[in-house]
């Protein structure tokens, strides 16, 4: 997954626009066109691309393309994947989207399209329309398919985002940018708009996998109301704004939250320094005279006596809790649990009661 800051490599295409690429050759053989061996497009984002067709042939009733995807260089779990596009002709009605094999269902509210539609977004569904209608004005019923989709969106967020069955049709721009903060925030805005519009007016954010487990395992949570941030306490935080939450719990390892005290809201390595000095300067400061030197805030944390770490925990919860509710202007009450990699608790602060 990108991790929140932005590299220079070779960019590549999204799968809405690998789909977009397929749509438009196999609309061309359906019209009787030769077949072709590169698409062009013009992206959303302004740019124009030619991307290459691996295959295209006709079926008894349709046509059907294929698109290898070139991720460039991000990491991207669908680089390589066949994105694969039958088209078939059909009498009145305009553009039907069909999830095919490796394809996801939307199953809850709160993302940009109802439950029970093809997981394709908007942007390109807009892409794949455009493409066809640049061949021919007849109604037609497009069906997506990924080979290999369901097992590779495990690797995603959709699990958690109620997207049953495969993968999303994605992109805003139709460019992937090597580990993009836009395509990390736009996933990470779509799992707070499943919290919210589930329901949940109290919400667990976490940076990771870590905090989850731990949320998970100490509250009376269910899975919809967990959000990961990743790196982006910033702009998730801010992404509140418009949301009607109560109160935000938030749970996670101290070497990423004790970042937010020093008000680093982006707290991947890159973008800021360690809360390592931060840290063992509250131990000291809560009766540590000697406390020992470590490599890293768990470090610090393992070699406390077991009260001393608990009061240090409790210390820099509070430090967290204060930092954030100046962030979010006091719009909602915020608790702190503080973990260390296996799920123990270290610290708490505000009123954690009705989480436990």
């Amino acid at each position: 997954m990108p991790n929140g800051t932005e590299t220079t490599g070779r960019t590549g295409w999204t799968t809405g626009t690998c789909a977009a690429a397929a749509a438009g050759a196999a609309a061309r053989v359906l019209v009787g066109d030769a077949m072709p061996v590169r698409v062009d497009l013009c992206l959303p984002g302004g740019e124009c691309a030619s991307i290459p067709v691996q295959d295209v042939r006709l079926t008894a009733t349709g046509a059907v393309a294929t698109v290898v995807k070139d991720a460039g260089d991000d990491p991207d779990v669908t680089d390589a994947a066949r994105v694969e596009v039958t088209l078939a002709f059909r009498d009145g009605g305009d553009i039907e989207f069909v999830a095919g094999v490796g394809v996801g269902t939307i199953t809850k509210p709160g993302l940009q399209l109802p439950p029970g539609e093809p997981a394709i977004n908007p942007v390109p569904r807009e892409m794949i329309r455009d493409a066809i209608r640049h061949v021919t004005s007849r109604a037609a019923r497009v069906t997506i398919s990924i080979p290999g989709g369901t097992e590779l969106a495990e690797k995603t967020f959709n699990p958690r985002l109620g997207i049953e069955g495969g993968l999303s049709i994605l992109g805003t721009t139709g460019i992937v940018r090597p580990f993009s903060a836009e395509a990390l925030r736009q996933a990470l805005t779509c799992a707070l708009g499943v919290a919210c519009a589930t329901g949940h007016r109290e919400l667990v954010m976490v940076p990771g996998n870590v905090g989850r487990r731990a949320a998970q395992m100490h509250l009376r949570v269910g899975a919809e109301q967990v959000v990961e941030v990743s790196n982006e306490w910033g702009y998730m935080l801010g992404s509140l704004a418009d949301r009607e939450v109560t109160v935000l719990m938030i749970v996670g390892h101290p070497g990423k939250l004790g970042k937010l005290p020093l008000g680093h809201w982006n707290t991947h390595s890159a973008a800021s320094p360690s809360a390592l000095p931060y840290v063992r300067s509250l131990m000291i400061r809560h009766g540590g005279k000697s406390v020992p030197e470590a490599a890293t805030v768990g470090g610090l944390f393992d070699g406390q006596k077991p009260e001393a770490r608990r009061q240090v925990g409790d210390a820099l919860a509070d430090a967290v809790r204060r930092a954030v509710t100046r962030r979010v202007e006091g719009q909602f009450a915020v608790c702190v649990m503080l973990v260390d990699y296996q799920a123990t608790v270290l610290g708490t602060a505000g009123d954690t009661a009705s989480w436990l």
